[in-house]
């Protein structure tokens, strides 16, 4: 989300961010991906499962390992530790390494982070508000123009990212560009990555490559 963020804020000013992301199961380790694997296999063979109350708990048992509901046929408006206020370890991480990054340390963030039945990729719903107008065209332009990021954004033809099209791959996908009803500062998209490349292991190589340039320049 940052690296998308980060081009339009350079053209346009952040000012505030209020993001939803759907977080993959392997976002919880291993552990994540397993229960998520097992829990559709208990399931898939009845299809009467998630049309009553509690049967969706009756059908996969009580191992849930890392998540604190069942995952499979659900969602689980939930991921991290709980801290104080009641948001998670997920939510006040998602707003402090936003500010830290960008080099913003009043940005406004809000963040609600849900784990979904996805074994890698990891989706946030953007809405960013700049400090001065935008147009959904000229996002889509300096979106175009950013590196690491790959614009699909033609919801008429159904081209927008998924995690099932972003796994396995490096860059940051955006689309579902939208200037805001109300307010003609303000932008929502739609932002997807495999976490454990761009969120994870490509970092790591990046910044190393970064480092390992400026000691030998």
């Amino acid at each position: 989300m940052i690296v998308t963020v980060g081009g339009l804020h350079r053209e346009y000013g952040l000012r505030e961010l209020i993001v939803s992301s759907y977080q993959a199961a392997s976002g919880a380790g291993q552990a994540g991906v397993d229960v998520l694997h097992d829990q559709l296999a208990k399931v898939a063979g009845d299809r009467t499962i998630g049309t009553r109350a509690g049967d969706v708990r009756q059908a996969v048992g009580d191992d849930l390992g890392p998540f604190p509901a069942p995952l499979a046929l659900n969602v689980v408006p939930w991921a991290g530790s709980l801290h104080d206020g009641g948001w998670s370890s997920e939510e006040l991480k998602l707003r402090n390494e936003t500010r830290k990054i960008l080099g913003l340390p009043d940005l406004k963030v809000s963040a609600t982070c849900v784990r979904v039945p996805v074994v890698t990729g990891h989706s946030v719903a953007v809405h960013a508000v700049f400090g001065i107008e935008v147009t959904a065209d000229g996002a889509r332009d300096v979106i175009r123009q950013t590196p690491g990021v790959v614009l699909v954004d033609d919801p008429a033809e159904g081209e927008f990212p998924t995690p099932a099209d972003a796994v396995g791959t490096d860059p940051s996908w955006a689309g579902r560009i939208r200037r805001a009803l109300d307010d003609p500062r303000a932008l929502d998209l739609f932002v997807v990555g495999d976490n454990l490349r761009k969120g994870a292991a490509l970092n790591t190589a990046q910044i190393a490559d970064l480092i390992a340039k400026e000691l030998t320049s």
